[in-house]
């Protein structure tokens, strides 16, 4: 913490710390490990979105193509309710034919 006049300053881990615990407690791992997953989710979304308008398709042309409603899509884009059988679905719709998943040491893993 610093001050500045009569203001304390904190920094975010600082802040993170008090209100979630201190790295490598397993509340703090917790809320590490729901963000990493949350950014995951967040970035696949944006790359549905961004096929879905280099294709010039609504989020209804879309969800018809998956046969699924406008607001599945929504979500998806969004980052909420991604599963890996939805994934599939979505961007096979996009036209993208496979993808696969990257497990470093492990290998690559052929999602469909």
């Amino acid at each position: 913490m610093k001050t500045l006049g009569n203001i304390k300053l904190y920094t975010f881990d600082e802040v993170k710390d008090e209100l979630i615990g201190k790295a490598g407690t397993p509340e703090r791992n917790a809320y590490e490990n729901e963000v990493s997953e949350a950014l995951h989710a967040y970035r696949i979304g944006e790359a549905v979105k961004k096929a879905r308008l280099m294709q010039n398709l609504t989020q209804e042309e879309l969800g018809e193509r998956v046969g699924v409603r406008k607001a599945q899509i929504s979500r998806i884009e969004k980052g909420y309710s991604i599963s890996i059988p939805t994934m599939s679905r979505v961007f096979k719709a996009l036209g993208i034919a496979t993808a696969t998943l990257d497990l470093g040491i492990a290998g690559k893993v052929a999602l469909w």
